[in-house]
């Protein structure tokens, strides 16, 4: 199986992805997708000139400047969960147990809120941007509840505001997700790590305690509560994968899956002393596939393939369209890194750090995920997975 590629005469235009699928190619880019012929893509994975010209005229190849500015903010980098394999650890539970030390404590406050949005006012004045994409971020962000609501509350004075959250859903109640939908909340990412008994080995609090039914009621209950739309994030791994059949019919009881999309992910290997070890098989790709289908089947909504970029704020070295910044201001490239002295970028009083000291430290999405030795196999496999997932989502070939 060919590996993604991006055909030479688009280098420069949008970045793509070329997809060999059971029968033809998916082409994917920022402005959509299509399915390609076997006879419009040679054998090296060439697109046909004609080709080219007939998905640049629907504007598939357009290069489209972002619209949107994109501000995550760590609104705490304290959790209550002690998941082993999270990339906020920075060592392994000595006693083997579920406390793993973590990044230092910081929690958002009233004059660091003041100087971010100073900070993203000036930067999106800078990009000529009106409109704020505003994520909130830990740690757990609900552990500091009234820094992210004045965050939230400030914020929409800088333009129109579109707002989402990671949270790990166990201190969620419908008046926690009413109090953020007011202030401008509009949607929510939850994660599970497969089928209850698999998740309550994994995702457990601090002391060891289960967490699946909690976060499926509270999710359950903020569903009636609130206007939000909702992303379930499913972590496979070697110790749950043979849970996520059940997982999925669990979940479709107790939810509202008109409300509701979800993704089955890949854990990377980015926690201290964790590795995950599954084989990228055809085998494993086949079991994507058929998560995916009984999800959609259910009524899920699935989350669509991505053109291969990194995210908004570590796309562009100078972080021109976002910003991550942790709860004590300091600038992050990536969601992944912040809150890690030793890949700070800057600060929202200083602003970004000159090249020669930022050029080290500016780590984007995709750096996090390459996986070593295994970044071919593991990129064919992703490439196997969406192609089968854009055939469920458009078996015409439609965009």
């Amino acid at each position: 199986m060919l590996r993604t590629i991006s055909p030479e005469p688009l280098v420069a235009d949008a970045p793509s992805r070329l997809l060999p699928a059971r029968q033809g190619w998916w082409f994917v880019s920022e402005g959509g997708s299509a399915k390609l012929h076997p006879a419009q893509v040679d054998a090296d994975g060439t697109v046909a000139p004609a080709t080219l010209d007939r998905l640049r005229e629907q504007g598939l190849l357009r290069k489209r400047p972002p619209s949107t500015y994109s501000l995550t903010v760590l609104t705490s980098t304290d959790c209550n969960l002690g998941c082993g394999y999270c990339f906020q650890n920075i060592a392994q539970d000595p006693r083997g147990g579920s406390r793993p030390p973590r990044i230092e404590h910081a929690r958002l406050k009233p004059d660091t809120t003041s100087a971010i949005l100073d900070f993203t006012r000036a930067r999106m004045a800078e990009a000529k941007l009106d409109k704020l994409a505003l994520m909130l971020f830990g740690g757990e962000p609900l552990l500091n509840l009234r820094g992210a609501v004045d965050l939230l509350e400030r914020a929409a004075e800088l333009g129109k505001l579109t707002v989402s959250m990671v949270s790990n859903g166990t201190l969620l109640t419908p008046l926690v997700v009413r109090t953020l939908n007011a202030a401008g909340l509009g949607s929510v990412q939850l994660t599970f790590d497969g089928d209850r008994d698999e998740h309550d080995a994994i995702r457990v609090t601090r002391s060891g305690g289960p967490t699946f039914d909690k976060i499926v009621d509270n999710a359950a209950q903020a569903m009636s509560a609130a206007s939000v739309r909702w992303h379930l994030r499913v972590n496979v791994s070697h110790l749950n994968k043979h849970g996520m059949d059940a997982l999925v019919q669990r979940l479709a009881d107790r939810l509202d899956v008109t409300q509701c999309t979800i993704q089955f992910a890949l854990i990377g290997d980015v926690g201290v002393g964790y590795g995950n070890e599954l084989s990228y098989g055809g085998a494993l790709a086949a079991e994507f596939t058929r998560w995916h289908r009984a999800a959609q089947e259910r009524g899920f909504t699935l989350t669509r393939p991505r053109s291969g970029k990194g995210c908004q704020a570590c796309e562009h070295p100078d972080g021109q369209y976002g910003a991550v910044v942790s709860a004590d201001g300091s600038l992050a490239s990536c969601w992944e890194t912040a809150g890690r002295p030793e890949w700070v970028v800057g600060d929202v009083d200083g602003g970004y750090l000159s090249g020669e000291h930022i050029a080290d430290r500016w780590i984007t999405c995709t750096d996090q995920y390459r996986h070593g030795e295994h970044a071919a196999e593991l990129a064919a496999f992703q490439d196997e997975v969406d192609a089968e997932l854009l055939d469920l989502l458009h078996p015409a070939g439609t965009r």
